[in-house]
């Protein structure tokens, strides 16, 4: 597949083969979120955002696998990384057991292991101070362990913001506040108090603002004599440096200066949850990068292929027992895409275009987007679209599918578009042509507002 020339091109959507194959593949798959029926054929070419489906149709993925797939399909960047090993079997160990050498010697090993991928998480957190890094097998597990650092470390309160999204496991679970479905009927951890995440433009609104005594909810609940919470016993706040799930929402300038007086008065551990926003999305290595907040602690996963826990050495407990994982250090392929991965995403020019293009996407939209358009946000290439009802963004996701455009809901009527970090000017005018043409459809048109609230979050 030629990327310089190709284009979306989709006779039907879902094709005959696809329906056979999910069909075929939910005889025994436990339910689970699938969005629509996209089969990816992984035997036909591949590249950038271009992919084809089993029934041959040609798709433009601006969903970069919910940006786990940071540079698209087949990026010669982390393919000719990948042919150069000689990879073996087993590929994956128990690596918080063995170690692995890919060469001598290690700080220039033939073929990058976990050891050389612990390193590049440091030198690209070392602003931070963070120097120790605990590797496991997925995001969820790094916010779990995130926390279990920081409860380990005393306190058994915490903090985390409404619409928040951190994972699925039961630790995880208990700092969620997105989608009802992800927590009904599972017991929690105790002692989580949620508070609003002000994404507000101008005056706050939203309730993170008060008149109380610290002139903010968390800072009035640890205020020494008018509180409610003793900030001795709170282990960590969690945030989001950009909203996932809760609709792709950009934190005031306000409130994360608000969170970093919390945190130097208080000397309460701050966890910035970059499993999505991390490794270059947002137009920095870190989405935090945008702000005036120094995290205690980084969670990472998707785009690095593995999970990672990263905080200073201080913050670890010295028992080697606290912390395990089978995977998480002994996935030698997925340590070699990691190590790859941040090579690209260091490499000259790369965030400079993340910047770029997320400028141009925002300047079409601004320019030719509908009025049922109601807002376009984020950083980067983590954007987000907002409609004025959840009906249309649904219409708009079909619509896009069926004219060859992969793109993702988030909060209650937001579109996420997450193109390849290298994706080009375009592509992203090709993009955006079908969007616009998607949002002119006339079951797009007809969608009117189910609903009367502007918040995003469900």
């Amino acid at each position: 597949m030629d990327r310089e020339t190709a284009e979306p091109s989709v006779r039907s959507m879902p094709g005959e083969k696809a329906e056979q194959w999910v069909e075929y593949h939910h005889e025994h798959a436990a339910p689970s979120t699938y969005v629509y029926e996209f089969v990816w054929d992984i035997t036909e070419d591949a590249a950038g955002p271009f992919c084809r489906d089993v029934d041959g149709n040609v798709l433009m993925d601006f969903t970069s696998h919910v940006a786990a797939a940071p540079f698209g399909y087949n990026n010669p960047k982390i393919m000719d990384r990948l042919e150069e090993f000689d990879l073996v079997d087993p590929s994956k160990i128990a690596g918080q057991d063995f170690y692995a050498s890919g060469g001598w010697p290690p700080e220039d090993a033939d073929v990058p292991t976990s050891s050389q991928l612990l390193h590049r998480l440091t030198d690209i957190t070392e602003h931070y101070g963070l120097d120790t890094v605990f590797l496991s097998n997925t995001g969820a597990e790094a916010v779990e362990n995130a926390i279990k650092i920081c409860y380990a470390n005393g306190g058994h309160r915490a903090f985390t913001f409404d619409g928040a999204f951190h994972g699925r496991t039961l630790g995880a679970l208990s700092l969620n506040r997105s989608k009802t479905v992800h927590r009904k009927g599972y017991p929690e951890i105790g002692g989580v108090v949620s508070v609003p995440y002000c994404a507000c433009e101008g005056d706050c609104d939203c309730g993170w603002k008060t008149n109380g005594p610290g002139g903010n909810v968390i800072a009035d609940k640890l205020h020494p004599k008018r509180g409610v919470v003793d900030p001795e016993e709170v282990a960590y706040i969690i945030l989001e440096p950009q909203q996932g799930e809760g609709g792709y929402r950009v934190p005031s300038e306000d409130f994360v200066d608000d969170v970093v007086d919390i945190q130097q008065e208080y000397d309460v551990p701050v966890v910035a949850d970059e499993i999505q926003s991390g490794l270059g999305r947002t137009g920095e290595l870190w989405g935090v990068d945008h702000t005036s907040l120094d995290p205690d602690v980084i969670t990472s996963a998707k785009g690095l292929r593995v999970g990672a826990t990263v905080a200073s050495e201080d913050l670890f407990p010295e028992e080697t027992g606290r912390l395990s994982s089978t995977w998480g250090a002994g996935d030698l392929v997925a340590a070699a895409q990691g190590v790859a991965t941040i090579d690209a995403i260091t490499s000259d020019g790369l965030l400079e275009n993340v910047t770029e293009r997320g400028r141009q996407v925002k300047e079409v939209l601004a320019d030719d987007a509908p009025e049922f358009v109601v807002d376009v946000r984020g950083r980067g290439l983590m954007l987000g679209v907002e409609f004025d009802a959840r009906d249309r963004r649904e219409a708009v996701v079909k619509a896009c599918l069926e004219r060859g455009l992969l793109v993702l809901g988030c909060g209650y009527k937001t579109v996420r578009l997450l193109p390849p970090l290298d994706v080009t000017e375009r592509e992203i005018d090709v993009a955006m042509d079908v969007f616009l043409d998607a949002l002119d459809d006339r079951k797009v048109r007809h969608a009117g507002p189910s609903v009367t609230s502007s918040d995003d979050v469900i």
